[in-house]
């Protein structure tokens, strides 16, 4: 093969070697920078300014105010009970949401309407799904944080307040988003047991469910874990557990008990994080 030969074949393999959407992704690049830009802009986004001399001195001191840790017998007990505390806030919301979400979703889902069977489902059975649908819009849409300032004038401050507050919250989110996985899926079996006379709940137990189980279980176990994390946050505005006793430490100024308290919540969300996997692994 003579030199020109080797010099055509490696041009024609580098050309191979190019990518053929090279200038569509910078294109799209390009184009997301622009759109991004005035949304930076708008938020006065400026990562720079962590980096001068009076920031980075703020930083330096706050961090280093963490040392040395608070581990005495009798702090490490306020913070194993304030630890279990949270847990529970977490646990007993995420408990009263699926008591609100589960009925809330079979209404406003439209594969249980048996007025859907021939089609079009009827005028009064569409607007009452509305109106469900509507009100899971209205729980989620609002904060637990809005939830639990509400909630602390009310019943005052403590853990009563961030589980109604998860409660309500997490209510909105579980039904809308069971409402569609019912809906994502094959309906034959359910439609089939409804005309030959079965009943809706019949139908969603043993045609529904039984399809979408893992699914379901696994987004609701996932969303106890962002309650758990959502209990800490709440407990800023008085709602008790671990979050209550981050932000009073905080306010004393003893960065001591504030990196303890980081440091068993970082924790604490690793095991939630673990439990959860590991159940979503054990029902999928």
């Amino acid at each position: 093969m003579t030199a020109s030969n080797l010099s055509t074949v490696n041009v024609s393999e580098k050309s191979n070697l190019r990518d053929p959407d090279f200038s569509s992704r910078v294109f799209w690049l390009v184009l997301a920078l622009l759109l991004l830009w005035p949304l930076g802009v708008a938020t006065e986004f400026r990562p720079w300014v962590l980096w001068e001399p009076a920031n980075r001195k703020v930083t330096t001191d706050f961090l280093g105010s963490f040392w040395p840790l608070v581990h005495n017998a009798e702090f490490m007990q306020l913070v194993a009970r304030e630890t279990w505390r949270t847990v529970a806030m977490a646990t007993a919301g995420v408990t009263l949401a699926l008591v609100l979400a589960v009925p809330m979703c079979l209404m406003a889902t439209r594969v249980l309407s048996l007025s859907a069977l021939s089609g079009r489902m009827d005028r009064w059975p569409a607007a009452f799904r509305w109106c469900v649908r509507a009100i899971l819009i209205v729980l989620r849409s609002i904060p637990e944080l809005v939830w639990a300032l509400v909630f602390v004038r009310v019943v005052g401050l403590g853990p009563t307040a961030g589980v109604l507050a998860i409660a309500l919250t997490y209510a909105g989110m579980l039904g809308k988003v069971y409402a569609e996985i019912l809906e994502s899926g094959e309906s034959h079996p359910t439609h089939a047991l409804m005309r030959n006379g079965s009943g809706r709940m019949q139908a969603f137990l043993y045609a529904l469910l039984p399809g979408h189980a893992a699914e379901l279980a696994s987004y609701t176990v996932y969303r106890w874990e962002c309650a758990i994390r959502s209990s800490v946050v709440l407990g800023f505005v008085g709602a008790g557990g671990l979050g209550q006793q981050l932000d009073n430490s905080m306010k004393m100024f003893n960065g001591g008990e504030v990196a303890t308290l980081l440091l068993v919540f970082i924790a604490l969300v690793g095991l939630a994080d673990r439990v959860s996997a590991l159940l979503r692994k054990a029902l999928s």
